[in-house]
């Protein structure tokens, strides 16, 4: 679970279960971007000794993973977080290359990917291609960001495979809102 998924299941602040963690009182790991990540049993387990009540079932949690796709850190830990403390409890990996985002296609097995197709490695063009030509991943969504490309541009990526390309900068909640609908969790 996110933090932010964690203090919604025990009706507290995002901050009260960060200081939970550092205190010791409720195990938590780091992922490779540095986002706290607590186990579901040992979120309840504390909770349970706590007397703090435990929902009946989990709220809005959708299960569904999405890998975001760019070189530059600063866009990626903007995009991460936002869509890690969205509502709807989505698992979020990033990727910095092209090499990296392959490797993460196969293990993670993303429901949608954000990628940034002005990287020096990768040619999006492509990436969209092989994604939705291969049975294994064709299902995956794929959203195209970049600053640089016109409408022509965007249709050849469309033509590929890409189901939505979005010009950067584009404000966060306008792209939580396409990821969602894509995902099939909003009209």
């Amino acid at each position: 679970m996110t933090v932010f998924t964690a203090s919604k299941h025990c009706n507290v602040s995002s901050k009260t279960i960060i200081n939970w963690v550092e205190a010791g009182h409720i195990k938590a790991y780091k992922t490779v971007g540095g986002h706290r990540r607590i186990k579901k049993a040992d979120l309840e387990e504390f909770m349970e000794v706590q007397g703090i009540p435990i929902p009946d079932k989990r709220e809005n949690g959708t299960g569904k993973k999405i890998l975001v796709v760019d070189d530059d850190m600063i866009i990626v830990e903007s995009i991460v977080q936002s869509l890690e403390e969205d509502e709807y409890d989505y698992e979020v990996i990033s990727a910095s290359d092209g090499f990296e985002a392959g490797l993460q296609v196969n293990h993670f097995k993303p429901d949608l990917l954000i990628l940034d197709i002005m990287m020096p490695d990768i040619k999006g063009y492509e990436v969209c291609k092989k994604i939705k030509s291969t049975e294994e991943t064709a299902h995956i969504k794929i959203i195209v960001l970049s600053a640089y490309l016109d409408d022509e541009k965007f249709q050849q990526m469309k033509d590929n495979g890409a189901d939505m390309c979005l010009s950067k900068p584009l404000p966060l909640s306008q792209l939580k809102n396409e990821v969602a609908r894509l995902l099939g969790l909003k009209e």
